[in-house]
C-alpha cells in the first residue's frame, strides 16, 4: 500500500510556500516512502474542484492510504474532500468563508509564485460557496492548527467550525503559521500514512 500525501496551498500561493517546502523537506529526510503530490492549483474555484476531483479518483483509484494538509483556501479544499473521499486532513489557519473574505480581491490578480494573471469576479465566489461543507460528518478526521494572531484571518471562526474536531490554538503567530516545521512528523502520525 502506497501511503501518499496531498498537500494544497493557499490563496495566491503555489507549492514552491514555505510551508510546502518544509513538508516537502520532512518526507524527503524521514519518509521517503511517502508519495508527495503539492499540485499548483487552478486559480478559479470550478477548475480547482475538478482537478482537485479528478487527482483524487486518481490516487483513491490504487492501492493508496490518502492524507490531505491544506494552508488557508487550501485548508478550506481539504474540508471539501475530506468530506467528499473520505479522507483525513490536517489544516493550517483554514480559511471558513473564503467566499466572503475574497470579496475584497475581486478584480485582476497576479499568482507571486507563478506570474499567473487572472481577474476574480462575483460568479467565483458563488462557487466558492458551491463548495462549503456547512455540516461535517466525521469531525474526528480533521486536525485543525490556528495561530491567534492571524492577520488575514480570524481564527475564532475555525474553532467555531471545527470545535468538534482535534484543535491546536497557539498565540501569536501569523497566517503564515509561524514554526511550522514542528509539525509535520505530527501531521503524518495523524494521517496514519
Amino acid at each position: 500500500m502506497q501511503s501518499v500525501l496531498v498537500y494544497l496551498h493557499g490563496f495566491n500561493s503555489s507549492p514552491q510556500s514555505l510551508k510546502a517546502l518544509q513538508m516537502a523537506e520532512y518526507c524527503a529526510a524521514h519518509r521517503p516512502d511517502i508519495q508527495l503530490v503539492m499540485p499548483q492549483l487552478p486559480s478559479y474555484p470550478n477548475d480547482a474542484a475538478e482537478y482537485l476531483t479528478q487527482l483524487m479518483d486518481s490516487l483513491k483509484g490504487g492501492d493508496n492510504k490518502v492524507g490531505l494538509v491544506g494552508s488557508s483556501l487550501g485548508g478550506y479544499l481539504c474540508t471539501w474532500l475530506s468530506e467528499r473521499f473520505d479522507v483525513p486532513a490536517v489544516l493550517v489557519n483554514p480559511a471558513v468563508r473564503p467566499y466572503e473574505l475574497l470579496v475584497d480581491y475581486l478584480g485582476a490578480q497576479q499568482n507571486p509564485y507563478s506570474g499567473e494573471e487572472y481577474v476574480l469576479v462575483p460568479e467565483h465566489m458563488a462557487q466558492l460557496q458551491q463548495l462549503d461543507v456547512e455540516t461535517i460528518t466525521y469531525p474526528e478526521r480533521l486536525w485543525v492548527l490556528l495561530q491567534e494572531a492571524d492577520e488575514v484571518l480570524d481564527y475564532r471562526q475555525a474553532v467555531t467550525k471545527y470545535a468538534q474536531s482535534k484543535l491546536t490554538i497557539e498565540p501569536n503567530g501569523d497566517h503564515s503559521f509561524v514554526n511550522f516545521e514542528r509539525f509535520p512528523a505530527a501531521i503524518i502520525q495523524f494521517l496514519d500514512l
